[in-house]
């Protein structure tokens, strides 16, 4: 397999802890997300100085398209069960696959597109479990979440060298803003800020470096299916550690996700030479 792939695969996985740690947290969604942020951002701006750096127009909109994701995938998970904020998120292939060839120019291959079908069908499975009432606010967020972190890829893919800027900058914003609503949430236990400290360090600074290092040799769409592991994992980690169950459809979804993400890097790693080659759009 090609190091950029098993970058994403192991951002995917880092991603994946997120739901465990947010149902453990005993604070706010906007407490969450401006500790996290600002400790991403933090860490980042010291481990990889070049990330201080303002991020150009065209990374500008990246960044803004990163900050709305890593806010509103907190905020939704705190509204609704983990397995759904993940799951609802995890619509950002389709939007990738519709947007790459206008905004990138990068046409999805044979096997991406023969692909996406079979994630539908595992994401879908999902809306086959019943809803509490006071999850909707939360789905409808986390739908939201799908579509940012669709352009989020796409920014991310499109600026590649300042990718680092726009992971700084994007957590600077949204903790910045997340910090204005988070006074008046409840006092952090020491449990709180170790949960924090390893949302900010691991589940954000490592995972997302990892992950816009590895779009720099990986075409978005292709990218935007690997990482489909972390919704399958999400509701694993979520019931083990906080023991939340995800319901039974949600993980017949998630099993045929497992499968298809296997069956798509098994693929991939088969071709010779390095990152498979796109045909660009006229």
């Amino acid at each position: 397999m090609h190091p950029s792939r098993l970058y994403i695969l192991v951002a995917a996985v880092c991603w994946s802890t997120a739901g465990a740690a947010v149902k453990l947290s005993t604070l706010s969604a906007w407490q969450l997300t401006a500790g996290r942020s600002l400790v991403a951002a933090l860490v980042l701006a010291l481990a990889l100085p070049s990330g201080r750096r303002l991020p150009s127009r065209q990374g500008v909109l990246a960044t803004f398209a990163y900050a709305a994701t890593v806010t509103t995938f907190i905020i939704a998970t705190k509204l609704t069960t983990s397995a759904n904020a993940i799951f609802l998120q995890s619509t950002a292939p389709l939007y990738v696959l519709l947007l790459s060839p206008m905004v990138l120019g990068e046409r999805p291959s044979r096997g991406e597109l023969l692909a996406v079908p079979v994630f539908l069908l595992g994401l879908s499975l999902f809306f086959l479990d019943q809803f509490h009432p006071g999850q909707r606010w939360g789905n409808v967020v986390a739908m939201a979440s799908g579509i940012s972190f669709a352009l989020c890829i796409l920014g991310l893919r499109a600026v590649k060298d300042e990718g680092t800027s726009v992971l700084v900058w994007g957590n600077v914003i949204a903790g910045g803003v997340a910090l204005f609503f988070a006074m008046d949430g409840p006092r952090p236990t020491g449990m709180d800020i170790g949960l924090v400290l390893f949302l900010g360090v691991f589940q954000s600074a490592l995972a997302y470096s990892l992950f816009q290092h590895g779009l720099r040799d990986t075409p978005a769409v292709e990218a935007s299916l690997l990482v489909l592991l972390e919704p399958v994992l999400n509701p694993v980690w979520t019931f083990l550690l906080a023991g939340e169950r995800p319901g039974s459809w949600a993980l017949v979804g998630g099993t045929i996700i497992l499968v298809a993400t296997a069956w798509r890097t098994l693929l991939v790693s088969s071709r010779t030479g390095g990152p498979s080659a796109r045909e660009k759009v006229p």
